[in-house]
């Protein structure tokens, strides 16, 4: 720890500027205290010696924290968006797509609306400095939409962490002379247990090979649960595992951020779990970068990189697949699987092949373990400083406010280590995420690009980074993404089909709670509409004019400047 003594007027070489500092005091001597980085982000004190008061901005807030290296946020953001999306999700949905096929949607909704949305979350969060629920200060009416992803990434944390518990369990058993899903010689084997290259008399239907066996069986011990309404107890190995997870996201999080036609609906989808936009993540940690920081190019690095991956990791998926398909003897297609069944089973299998096997599976489990930490610490960055940011006397309590979001999603996400647990993973991972997480970035869109204004959106960057968006940015803002999320909405909708896990199909009653958790995060944005209009004090003649305005454009109201009462706030671009 450093300290000494130094005028207030030198402290902006030391502590990250705001956009604006209140000094109506003068230069005072004030006591500098300088702690070691944690996380990647330095942590600053000042005590004025005479009078004492702590640093504020021209709102009277204290000041923001800001990362301590421009690599520590570009590491974040990356780590966050290249997560287990780009190993199992992206692979297979290429596959199953039409391979090569699949690219041309996804790239083209990439250009139109990945990077673009992937901009705006940059911008608008590092401009604003709040988190996802706080930066709607600048279209009040909209600020449902905050509540609504910081609910998703809630949701999604419930299942999330199980894949991590379920990398680390793997983890552990790869510390052997002889991995353990390589034979069918174990307790947990059924008789069905064989392998396809060496047995031909078992039907299809029924053949599975050790390393299914012993995810399902093993791991899992699906085979003791009927459905989704025969869970059983939690068991106590992944519960284990699942605790050491919750305990180094914990203390990673406590400090702060210092420390066919259905082919374009799955790209698009794909866009906004692979960028990660509309999560909340983006607008949270970029809060959290210097006012001057350079948005635009921090978009285009990291949203290309993370397309790069997945590219990188289909090409070594296919090899993996065409590997076993050929090892084997069968079709590819009856190698590819989706989602866990690619990472849990198709490749601890084809890593059993290998010499020194072992070796091989301690080091792609520990890639596992590190790729879902940083999207899961991402995740929950994004709730606790949306909500922080919301409610201000939580910042005076953020490791006890962390520990509750913790302790909770760790007590939720017990349901999905049960002997059924797989099926609350199925239903969660079906619901939490989809329809709703597009419904989310639409409104996103629209608050930002038409309610606010995209020249006035515009502005901000300009004033952020001295250079304003082109012409291209600012129509994708304002038409292209926010009509191409509205047709996938309507599509998603419209092309529903019902979660299922194998051949179990879940029941109508589990599809309801489904559709009810889905819902639940998009109500959030009608609710505090009405809200927000119902709580403006009665005596005021233009509530949709308070409520649509900026918070900082209050005052011009009542002298009946109403930027979006004119018809140029509406067609500029």
């Amino acid at each position: 720890m450093l300290k000494e003594k130094a005028p207030s007027s030198l402290m902006s070489s030391v502590v990250a500027p705001e956009k604006s500092t209140s000094n109506t005091m003068g230069p005072k001597e004030v006591e500098l205290i300088l702690v070691k980085e944690q996380n990647g982000v330095q942590f600053t004190s000042t005590t004025l010696v005479a009078p004492a008061l702590t640093q504020t901005n021209s709102s009277g807030e204290e000041e923001r924290e800001t990362w301590g290296k421009k690599i520590d946020f570009l590491l974040s953001v990356i780590g966050f968006a290249v997560d287990l999306a780009n190993v199992w999700r992206f692979p297979y949905l290429c596959y199953k797509n039409g391979g090569g096929a699949f690219l041309v949607p996804y790239l083209f909704f990439m250009v139109i609306a990945g990077m673009p949305l992937f901009y705006m979350e940059l911008a608008v969060g590092q401009y604003n400095r709040e988190g996802a629920a706080g930066v709607w200060k600048i279209c009040p009416i909209f600020k449902g939409v905050g509540f609504t992803v910081i609910l998703i990434s809630l949701y999604v944390g419930f299942y999330y962490n199980v894949i991590i518990s379920w990398a680390l369990f793997y983890l552990f058993s790869s510390f052997s002379g002889e991995l353990p899903w390589v034979h069918c010689n174990n307790t947990w084997n059924s008789p069905n247990c064989s392998d396809w290259a060496d047995n031909n008399s078992v039907s299809d239907i029924y053949k599975a090979t050790p390393a299914q066996e012993y995810f399902e069986r093993a791991v899992l011990h699906i085979q003791d649960s009927h459905g989704i309404d025969d869970l059983g107890r939690p068991r106590w190995q992944l519960t284990s595992c699942l605790a050491v997870v919750i305990v180094l996201l914990y203390f990673s999080l406590w400090k702060g951020v210092k420390t066919s036609g259905k082919v374009w609906i799955e790209a698009a989808t794909q866009i906004c779990f692979s960028l990660g936009v509309g999560f909340g993540v983006l607008i949270a940690f970029s809060s959290y970068n210097k006012f001057s920081n350079n948005c635009y190019r921090d978009a285009i690095i990291t949203s290309s990189i993370n397309s790069l991956t997945s590219f990188f990791s289909g090409f070594v998926v296919f090899s993996f697949l065409g590997y076993m398909s050929h090892k084997h003897n069968v079709a590819l297609d009856k190698v590819a699987r989706d989602g866990a069944g690619l990472v849990f089973v198709i490749y601890p299998e084809a890593i059993a092949t290998l010499p020194g096997s072992s070796v091989w599976a301690v080091i792609f489990f520990i890639m596992l373990l590190t790729l879902g930490i940083d999207s899961a610490m991402g995740g929950m960055e994004s709730v606790i400083t949306g909500l922080i940011d919301e409610f201000k006397f939580l910042h005076k309590h953020r490791e006890l406010f962390t520990l509750f979001i913790v302790v909770a999603t760790f007590l939720i996400s017990l349901f999905c280590v049960t002997n059924g647990g797989m099926y609350v993973f199925t239903l969660l991972d079906h619901f939490a995420a989809g329809t709703s997480i597009l419904f989310g970035v639409l409104i996103e869109a629209i608050g930002i690009a038409w309610f606010y204004g995209v020249d006035r959106f515009s502005d901000d960057i300009e004033e952020m980074i001295g250079q304003r968006p082109g012409k291209y940015w600012r129509l994708c803002w304002k038409f292209v993404s926010p009509c191409f999320l509205l047709f996938m909405v309507v599509v998603s909708f419209a092309t529903f089909n019902p979660p299922n896990y194998g051949s179990y199909m879940f029941p109508p009653w589990a599809n309801m709670v489904g559709w009810c958790l889905a819902i639940s995060s998009m109500t959030m944005v009608p609710l505090y509409a009405i809200y927000k209009l119902c709580t403006l004090p009665i005596f005021r003649d233009h509530r949709l004019a308070y409520a649509i305005t900026p918070e900082t454009e209050h005052h011009l109201i009542d002298n009946g400047e109403v930027r979006q009462f004119t018809l140029h706030h509406w067609l500029v671009v």
